[in-house]
């Protein structure tokens, strides 16, 4: 299970760096839209997110890595076809089929994980992953700074989702189903001490729409960053999650959920007051 969810974890990371990388720029240099318009269609793409909770209804009709598997394919087409459709309402389509595999794998690869991995393992298992993720936007992200020398927008967004449709097709085609031994859960559970958690996850809407939306539009609106200099951004933070990921993951076990997670977002009211504030690029 560990491999399964491995494989299927680089794809959805290349995918999604692959589309964050390239989209700003995309959107603005090629699609002539605003940052009101960047905002809908950010807005939109986490529609997908909130239906993600069918997913438990799903999984009574298709194996829950099935459909993890699946999801990658449909995250994979949505990101090939974005520079087929260079139109605000183009984009609008072909985000919401990539956001309902992002965000319907994202589901079931926590899930999967939870159910397969006792609550030691888990947070490592979990690191492990973020610290793999951290290593495929490295490598993505140089080669989008070298592919756009020579290659479209077109030809990269393709590339990049022709990549994870071939990964998702693997994920069918490999079952590990056999290595599942703890019961499954296929029903919503909510419980009462969670519930600091809940607000938080809540809150994280707003970090995301803060972070994918508006600080790399304000770079490039703003400041006029190239896409190889946002490449170039997204390799720097990148390095840095592939050595930190593996600390956070024990920093976890050692001291708890609730330490770490008042840490982070403690830090965001720094970081959001500078995106506010500086009148520099740096």
């Amino acid at each position: 299970m560990f491999r399964y969810l491995m494989v299927l974890t680089i794809a959805s990371a290349a995918g999604l760096q692959g589309w964050r990388t390239l989209f700003n720029n995309f959107a603005v240099d090629v699609v002539q839209l605003t940052g009101i318009h960047i905002g809908i269609i950010q807005s939109i793409r986490e529609v997908p997110g909130f239906l993600a909770l069918f997913a438990m209804f799903i999984i009574i009709f298709i194996k829950e890595q099935r459909l993890s598997a699946l999801s990658v394919i449909i995250l994979g087409i949505g990101i090939a076809l974005t520079g087929f459709l260079p139109s605000f309402s183009g984009l609008v389509l072909t985000t919401l089929i990539m956001s309902f595999g992002f965000h319907y794998y994202e589901t079931t690869n926590q899930s999967l994980i939870l159910q397969n991995f006792d609550e030691y393992q888990s947070p490592l298992v979990m690191g492990s992953q973020r610290s793999m993720m951290a290593l495929v936007s490295i490598i993505v992200g140089a080669g989008l700074f070298l592919l756009a020398y020579v290659l479209s927008f077109k030809a990269m967004f393709a590339v990049i989702g022709t990549i994870v449709i071939a990964a998702g097709a693997w994920g069918l085609f490999n079952d590990p189903e056999r290595h599942i031994a703890r019961i499954r859960h296929k029903k919503m559970l909510l419980r009462k001490k969670y519930s600091l958690f809940y607000g938080l996850t809540l809150l994280s809407g707003a970090r995301r729409q803060i972070f994918m939306v508006f600080s790399v539009l304000l770079l490039i609106k703003k400041f006029g960053i190239t896409v190889q200099q946002v490449t170039l951004l997204f390799i720097l933070n990148s390095s840095i999650n592939y050595f930190a990921a593996p600390l956070v993951a024990k920093a976890i076990k050692k001291y708890g959920e609730r330490a770490v997670l008042t840490c982070e977002y403690a830090s965001l009211i720094i970081i959001f007051s500078i995106y506010a504030l500086s009148p520099f690029k740096w």
